[in-house]
């Protein structure tokens, strides 16, 4: 099986790389640390960069987790040959612009685009806020899913995944300790559904919304708490399509309660998305309800 170490990065295309800019900086709060080749680079936290952007259709998306070696990449490109995942090697100047040593890429059921990725840059240490509230880090994504029972068998038969929760048939993902890293929403479509970052409090979330509502950013959902995983949310509408989201205070599932703990069902309505009411306006969260 292979063991997903870490949520390492996204990649975006966009049709309006200047707008995207703006707002990764100026509204989101990420840091640029560099342009290279049509690339743009950011960073969130200690890593490297954990978004790229460059020129180009917002279809195409790719969501980068990291492995432990080299090793461990070379098994886990013969563990999906050998289900007949096609698997592509990433080039040396692929690799140069993902700025790590090696990456296989490919598709999950849903066609959403995974890198597989060995060998990533150095860190390059806490970076200034942006923004006040900054973020504090990079840490989930939501993923669009045609089939949510097939592809959970895929994340987590495959790669490695546990199941938190679940809400209906969407399944809330975990590769460590952090409650999910992955969430699989029910949708027409693959494609990225949400980007989160965490903040460090509430009060940071609560003035976000406000510095986001000035603005002019369209909130999708919340403020709110998610009962799965207890963190206060706040989603709001990006360029291209993109929802992205803040949140704080999300559940740890230690690895002393490995053995014991059991994923939770939650029914699908409203209250299993939002504890106080919130309601959303993503498409993926409102056609689950209906």
């Amino acid at each position: 099986m292979i063991r997903l170490r870490d949520i390492r990065y996204v990649r975006l295309g966009t049709r309006e790389p200047e707008n995207s800019d703006r707002f990764l900086r100026q509204m989101l709060g990420l840091s640029p640390v560099g342009l290279e080749g049509g690339f743009r680079y950011y960073g969130s936290d200690e890593r490297d960069h954990t978004l790229v952007i460059f020129e180009g259709d917002p279809s195409r998306q790719t969501v980068g987790f990291e492995l432990g070696s080299l090793e461990e990449l070379e098994a886990a490109a013969a563990a999906l040959d050998d289900l007949g995942v096609a698997a592509h090697w990433g080039t040396a100047v692929e690799c140069a612009q993902r700025r790590v040593e090696a990456f296989i890429a490919f598709r999950d059921p849903s066609g959403n685009s995974i890198d597989l990725i060995a060998g990533a840059a150095p860190s390059r240490g806490m970076r200034p806020p942006e923004l006040d509230p900054c973020i504090t880090g990079f840490s989930h994504v939501g993923l669009c899913t045609t089939d949510a029972p097939r592809d959970e068998r895929f994340w987590v038969e495959v790669l490695g995944a546990r199941v938190s929760d679940r809400i209906g048939q969407a399944a809330l993902l975990r590769i460590d300790e952090v409650h999910h890293r992955i969430a699989l929403f029910p949708a027409a479509r693959g494609g990225i559904q949400h980007i989160n970052h965490q903040v460090g409090s509430i009060d940071d979330l609560m003035r976000a919304w406000y510095r986001l509502r000035k603005a002019g950013v369209r909130i999708v959902f919340g403020p709110g708490r998610h009962p799965t995983s207890g963190a206060v949310f706040l989603y709001f509408a990006g360029p291209d399509g993109m929802v992205y989201e803040y949140s704080t205070g999300v559940r740890t599932i230690p690895a002393d309660q490995e053995a014991t703990y059991r994923p939770r069902q939650f029914p699908l309505a409203p209250e299993s998305f939002c504890t106080w009411g919130a309601t959303p306006e993503i498409e993926q969260f409102r056609s689950s309800l209906t």
